[in-house]
Parts: structure tokens; sequence; C-alpha cells
């Protein structure tokens, strides 16, 4: 069976689709020319580091990876031929029937290729080169490291998402953005097409037209606005995740996207505080560390029925809230998180130069009070791992390449620029441009220490201090916390491991988590204590401090205990937030 047969961008559907997961020759070379022979079969979409690609080799960085296939277009004819890769790390090279078509250097952003001109008739051959310089590069590249260890994992290259094609008409959407605006029950529709053409914009609502927008003259790109009317009006929020769908009709095709309406505030509560707001409501954040790795696919999971039942369990459990640290997920997941209503925070992938981990980890825990406001800027650029302006210009790239892929998602209230300072620079200045890019989300400026000041988040990680919360000018947030290990019995996948503070039992796993829950997190909820992020979904390689085991066959803590923990907090938030009669 082919890997992951289900349409790949739920954010901008046609009916033409062709998967070209599966089975690709591959050979690991020391150049880019075409290799003479190959090394044997690798399964599309996983990274030969994995089990699942049937490879189990590390590229190294000074190595070229290279796949190739047949394939015969998508049906029809005539329009143009479309090429699709979710992700490849990091850097590419494109070859329809051994003519270059493309490059493309970023492993976390889809990209797309015209191959039309390229094809010929019948069988066409596709190859694709690929270089990943890991962590000895500047590129983002989040927690992979060449010789992992601890809280960082196996470095992963080459194609690990999606891999597809589609038959598109001379005139299509090229790219298409959704903003919603609640207060004035306005969304507006911003479209590029590849030429002049009249475009129509229906919106429906359980199936029920609810918007339209007919024929709308588009030289190359508009922006159309529509107004729901008031009885239309149905927000999104995790308990009612709404999803208005959209249908965008063009003279010879008609593509289909969702989108909800909804809103994300900071405001004061009835004494004043500072608190998070969905659509003018108080909420009370409650979630995980959610890092994205698989036992045998790493940054890739063992099917999308894999992922949803993964979403569906932590809500079942009482969580409404996922940051996705230091990895992007494919839009697959993303859409779940939309439909499912689980809010996601998102950081920005860490890059720069090797990590100073003397600096950023260690003195910066021991010395917390004094590092926590360090600066960002000037010579501190150099611990920070962005010495160079070449590193700090791909960072702001990386960062407008992911606002792009990933502004369309409802499920998505915030942004992590930087985490515990890995290549971190000029924060405020970060901020400023990011509010530009969207004004729409939240900002986590410095999730950890070195903040700066800026964005909508007092944000904190406290794994060995006793919790103080203070009110602040900015809603606080305990962004990480907890990270209890316990190697379960059956489910461990590395003899060393690695955590904070270690249980002996399920039964002793769930006491230490009831106690840290509701004996230290719970009393600080009425001092301002806004948002929760626990460390984490799920084991990965050598931490083992997940509510779920890495297999994600077992949930460590006891079930029942987890959801009561909750649903305290959340009571307890409610209680110091509602409004006296």
């Amino acid at each position: 069976m082919i890997p992951f047969p289900e349409y790949p961008r739920p954010a901008l559907r046609r009916d033409s689709f062709l998967n070209l997961n599966g089975l690709w020759s591959y050979a690991i070379t020391a150049d880019e020319a075409l290799p003479h022979a190959w090394d044997g079969e690798i399964l599309v979409p996983y990274s030969p580091e994995t089990a699942a690609s049937g490879v189990r080799r590390t590229l190294q960085p000074n190595q070229w990876l290279h796949y190739q296939r047949m394939f015969t277009p998508p049906d029809g004819a005539g329009g143009r031929v479309l090429l699709h890769f979710g992700a490849v790390d990091n850097d590419c090279v494109i070859l329809v029937n051994h003519r270059e078509v493309g490059r493309h250097s970023g492993g976390y952003w889809p990209f797309s290729l015209d191959i039309t001109d390229y094809l010929q008739d019948g069988e066409n051959t596709l190859h694709v080169a690929v270089q990943d310089a890991s962590d000895c590069g500047i590129q983002a590249r989040g927690k992979q490291k060449l010789t992992p260890g601890g809280m960082f994992y196996p470095a992963q290259s080459g194609i690990w998402q999606t891999a597809w094609m589609e038959r598109v008409p001379d005139c299509y959407v090229q790219e298409l953005t959704i903003t919603p605006d609640v207060p004035t029950r306005t969304v507006r529709f911003a479209v590029s097409v590849s030429s002049d053409c009249l475009v129509s914009f229906r919106v429906t609502a359980d199936g029920r037209e609810v918007a339209l927008a007919q024929n709308t003259a588009v030289h190359h790109q508009a922006s159309v606005a529509l107004k729901l009317p008031e009885e239309a009006l149905h927000c999104w929020s995790p308990g009612d995740p709404f999803l208005y769908d959209v249908e965008i009709s063009l003279p010879e095709e008609t593509a289909t996207s969702y989108f909800a309406m909804r809103q994300w505030t900071c405001q004061p509560d009835a004494r004043g505080i500072p608190r998070f707001c969905l659509n003018g409501q108080t909420i009370l954040l409650n979630g995980l560390l959610d890092q994205g790795y698989w036992v045998d696919g790493l940054y890739t999971p063992p099917s999308d029925e894999a992922v949803v039942n993964e979403l569906q369990r932590v809500k079942a459990l009482g969580f409404n809230l996922l940051r996705k640290h230091a990895k992007i997920e494919p839009q697959r997941w993303y859409y779940h998180c939309d439909r499912l209503g689980l809010i996601v925070w998102q950081d920005f992938v860490s890059g720069g130069t090797p990590m100073k981990s003397w600096y950023v980890t260690y003195l910066a825990n021991a010395l917390l009070p004094i590092l926590r406001h360090f600066p960002d800027v000037g010579l501190f650029r150099h611990l920070l791992s962005r010495p160079n302006e070449a590193s700090r210009t791909l960072f702001l790239r990386e960062m407008s390449d992911t606002v792009n892929t990933l502004y369309h998602h409802p499920c998505i209230a915030l942004w992590v620029p930087f985490n515990e300072g890995w290549g971190q620079f000029n924060a405020r200045q970060v901020t400023e441009i990011l509010r530009r890019m969207d004004a729409t989300r939240l900002i986590d400026q410095a999730s950890g220490w070195f903040d700066q000041g800026g964005g909508d988040v007092y944000s904190m990680h406290n794994y060995f201090y006793p919790l103080k919360v203070r009110k602040h000018r900015r809603v606080t947030a305990l962004t990480e916390y907890g990270g209890i290990a316990y190697p379960m019995p059956g489910h461990c996948t590395h003899e060393k491991s690695y955590g904070y503070g270690t249980a002996e039992s399920r039964e002793n796993l769930t006491a230490r988590y009831r106690q840290l829950q509701l004996e230290t997190v719970l009393p600080q909820l009425q001092k301002g204590l806004s948002a929760l992020v626990y460390t984490q979904v799920s084991d990965v390689e050598e931490e083992i401090n997940g509510i779920f085991t890495y297999d994600r066959e077992e949930v460590k803590p006891d079930e029942t205990a987890v959801r009561e923990i909750n649903a305290a907090l959340a009571a307890e938030f409610a209680r110091c937030t509602r409004k006296k009669p």
C-alpha cells in the first residue's frame, strides 16, 4: 500500500491528484552527478535514517542522497502539470527526464515546480538529489543532531512528506490567503491566479450558502471581502471547531478550501489580570509540548490515521493546546487540529551555528534570574549562535516561509520565534517584523529565557525551581515544565534515559503528576498563570518523559487521573476569572 494516500493539501483542494509516495530507487554518493548504480529501494516519504524507509543509513554533510522513479503524468490533456513536495530536508535539485527543473533549500516548507515543458509521451523519469548539512550548517534543523542524545534526536534527511503531482488548466489558482475578522463578520480572500480571469467565491456553512462574490476580475492578484450575515456567524473554539467551506470558481476549474471565524486577544479579567481571550472570552490554555517524532519514522508518522488517533486521544485527556516544538508538520496535521478543535502554538524551527549549550542551557538555568532578560544583540549574538549576517537573513526568510505556509490554519493561535535562546537575535525587531507579517495571531517572543520584553507573553520554563507567578503587563504562561520521566517496561528504545526526575512506576508517575499540577500549578492560576505546556506528548528516543510511550501504545499516567486533574484546573481557572455578581 502507498503511504499517505490522502490528499496532502486540504487548504486548496482540486480533483487532480497523483501520489508519488512509495518505493523509489536510491543511492548515497559523493557528488551531485547521477549515480552509475543504485544502492537499493527507499520507501518515500520516510527519511533514509529511519527504520520505516527500509534503509537505516545516515546522510553525512559531504554526501548526496539520490532518488529516482518513473511516472506517467496525471490523467487528462492540456493545461499544466505541477510537481509538489511537502518537504525535502534540506537542499535539493529536481530533474525530469535528466533536465534540471529547479532547486530548493529549506527542509520544512512545501514547494512546487511546473514541469510541463520537461515531459515526454509515456513514461518519464523523476530524479531528486539532496544534501543536508544537519547540525553542521546554519539552516533551520530543530533538534536534529548527527550525534544524538538526551533532548536531541537523530538527524534525518531527504523527502519526508508526500510527493505528488496535479494537472491544472492554463488559468488556475496559484495562491489563496483567507483572513477572518470576527468583530466585522468579514472574511477577506487574497487570491493569485496564473493569468487574468473572472473568479467567484462561494461560502457555505453546513452546506447552506451564506456569502457569494461572483465574477470578480482578477489581474493575477486580487483581494475580495465578504461579510457574513449576523445569523451565519459561528465562531471557532476547541469545544465547537466550526469550519466554513469555500468554493473558488474560475472559468476552467473549481478549487475548494475552508476557514474559521476566530479572534485571539489578550485582555484583563475581572480583577485586571491579563488573560488569553478567544472570541472575547477568557480561556485557560492547557496543553503539551509536541515534538512530532515517531519511533520508526522520526519526523514522519506511520499514517494519517495515526496522527488523527493521537490528536483525538490528547483532546480526550482534557488538553486543548499543543505547542509544536522546533518542527513544522505536514499540512494535514494542522487540518486535523482545525477540525478537531486543538489550539496550536507554533515554534519557528531553530538553526544557526552549533549551539553553545554551556551558555543557553546550563548557565541560563543556573543563573536564571540574571540571564532571563540578558541581551540578544551585538556580541551576545555569538553566544546565541547567530554571529553572522547570512545566518540572520536566512532566519528571516525561514520565518516568512513559515508564516506563509501555515497562515491558513485557524488552529494556530500564536507564533514562537525563539526558544531558550537557540539561534536568537534581535528579538524585539523580529517581533515587529512578525507582527507586520501576521497581525491576527499572538507572539511569544522568547520562550523560556533571554526575554527582551516584547510580544504578548511572559513566558517561563521551569523544571527545577519553586514556581512563583506575579502579575505582569503581558499574559503569564508556563511554556515548559514537568517532564517527569518513567521508563515504561516494554516501551523504551534506548538503554540511556533522559527527563526531569524519574518515577518508579505508573502509580508513582500519576501521583507525582497530580501533586505537580494540583499543588504547584493550580494555586498560581489566581495569580495570573494563564497557559500551561507540560513536557511532553510522547517519549522521544532517550527522552522518556511523555504522556504517551514512543510507540503511542500506552498512556503512561492513569488516564482517568489526567482527565480529573485537567477538569480541576479548568474549574479553578473559571472561578478565578469569573465576574463577580
